[in-house]
């Protein structure tokens, strides 16, 4: 049976409702983990791209640009060029559904229902490296290696790259100006772009760059881009008035000499002008155009290639300006990538930083236990949660990442007697609970007061000795004013206070 355009049309539309209600569905249910959270939201998104396809068709089909589809309706009504022929129409599509029954008789309905349910479980192909652990982590090594490896980086950690990497506005404007790093910033915004696209399928970039462009443009003509702007130079003026020397207030060459070599260079490379010579000979050069147009001067005066496709100045400086502001633009986009993936951007930081205190061992066990949580993973709180490290519990309810456990020496055991046998997991909660009302408790009621040189002391026996030596070195260095106080009579004998009130009580003294 031949496929007509109303039967096309009619399958297209039933295609997009069974696809919609099928993106209901699918978003209805509440992913456990979250690589089904992943898949779901890549289903959705091919199937969207299938509606936006099929309907793409459907308007091609509508608009009818070949009379195809009027031509299709107006025989099915029985119109033909000679007149109404309504048998004749329906006995030719009677004897084409026949022919077509003939040929193939084992054909029967598929139900559509079954093959777009099957969808629901499919798990869509989405490549992720190592590194990025199924998109939770950057992987951005490749760019770093770049950074470290040009004249606009700084060699410096790949922890600390993950910092400075957004905040492109720190680098000077004539290192931003190479090749180098617009083919950095180009693989930089690629790669935001297509890791964006992998984790978040249903985000509209379509959508968002527009507006920064907008904005951008808006910016840019107020010069209050960040980093290339008025306000956002240091110390330097635009880029197209560092490049272009206004001769207006030089009235010799030299005076023009005064510039400096560079800026002149720079001023006749905007130009389309031969760079080389003495700081005269380019400050001669430069001054010719002051009064001289550019395309009346010699060729001589021209570098290679450049007299003939620059008529003017003003050509050049606004192709290095378009090139600079196309460079700026990459750079908006990607700030705005970078505060998408923020969350994303910090749990890379505090990955990386938790590697680096890890041995290859404990890495390997940390990663099947991840895989192992990624899997057994759920919000649902009635579900048992694994844990056959036995790992405590942090503020989310799920055992903390085995590094942390590591760290803190969690799996440390400290019992203190005083406070009744209580067991501290870790050095850091064992010092604490010294100053704790647990421990202070226990001291009152041992009759000790707790003071620094208990501390570290968990043995009840071991506390009252202590106590005991504390009391008695008291006691011997006490003063005691009885025997110790010195009293002196007239002719000079010194007595303590005991001895001297008696004989004064006897009248010796």
């Amino acid at each position: 049976m031949s496929s007509t355009l109303l039967e096309v049309a009619r399958a297209a539309h039933e295609d997009v409702e069974r696809l919609e209600r099928l993106i209901v569905k699918d978003l209805q249910n509440d992913p456990p983990t979250a690589k089904d959270r992943l898949y779901q939201s890549h289903r959705v998104r091919n199937n969207i791209d299938t509606i936006i396809a099929t309907t793409e068709k459907l308007v091609e089909i509508y608009e009818d640009k070949d009379n195809a589809r009027k031509d299709e309706i107006a025989a099915l009504g029985g119109q033909t060029a000679t007149g109404i022929n309504v048998f004749s129409a329906f006995y030719d599509r009677l004897k084409e559904i026949r022919e077509y029954h003939r040929k193939h008789p084992t054909a029967r309905v598929v139900d559509g229902n079954e093959e777009y349910e099957g969808l629901l479980k499919e798990e869509p192909v989405i490549e992720f490296s190592g590194e990025e652990a199924f998109g939770r982590y950057l992987d951005l090594h490749e760019l770093f290696n770049q950074y470290i490896n040009s004249k606009f980086g700084a060699k410096i950690e790949y922890s600390a790259y993950l910092d400075v990497f957004s905040l492109p506005h720190n680098i000077p404007w004539k290192l931003k100006s190479t090749r180098q790093y617009r083919e950095y910033m180009e693989n930089l915004l690629e790669y935001l772009i297509y890791f964006f696209q992998r984790t978040e399928p249903l985000q509209d970039l379509d959508r968002i760059f527009p507006k920064v462009e907008a904005e951008f443009e808006e910016q840019w003509a107020n010069g209050q881009v960040q980093g290339w702007g008025k306000q956002g130079q240091e110390n330097e003026d635009d880029p197209a008035e560092n490049m272009v020397i206004d001769l207006d207030y030089y009235s010799t060459v030299e005076d023009l000499m005064e510039v400096g070599p560079e800026k002149l260079k720079e001023a006749l490379a905007a130009l389309g002008l031969k760079t080389g010579g003495t700081v005269q000979q380019r400050a001669e050069r430069l001054f010719l155009t002051k009064h001289t147009p550019l395309e009346k001067l010699d060729k001589k005066h021209f570098a290679k290639g450049s007299h003939g496709t620059r008529q003017n100045g003003s050509t050049a400086v606004s192709q290095d300006i378009n090139s600079l502001k196309h460079v700026a633009l990459m750079e908006a986009k990607m700030k705005k990538l970078c505060d998408l993936l923020s969350k994303t951007i910090e749990q890379t930081k505090d990955n990386v930083v938790k590697k680096q205190a890890l041995t290859y061992e404990e890495m390997e066990q940390e990663r099947e236990e991840e895989e192992i949580q990624v899997d057994t993973e759920s919000d649902d709180e009635d579900q048992q949660i694994y844990n056959p490290l036995k790992l405590p519990m942090g503020w989310d309810g799920k055992p903390i990442p085995y590094w942390l456990y590591k760290l803190h020496g969690l799996g440390q055991e400290f019992k203190c007697e005083i406070c009744g046998n209580y067991s501290y997991w870790g050095r850091r909660a064992f010092e604490r609970h010294f100053k704790e009302w647990r421990h202070q408790h226990g001291m009152r009621c041992l009759g000790i007061p707790n003071t620094k040189n208990f501390n570290e002391i968990t043995n009840i026996q071991e506390a009252q000795e202590l106590w005991e030596k504390i009391r008695e070195r008291q006691g011997v260095n006490k003063w005691r004013p009885d025997l110790e106080e010195e009293y002196e009579d007239r002719e000079g004998n010194i007595y303590n206070k005991k001895t001297y009130t008696d004989l004064q009580r006897q009248g010796l003294i």
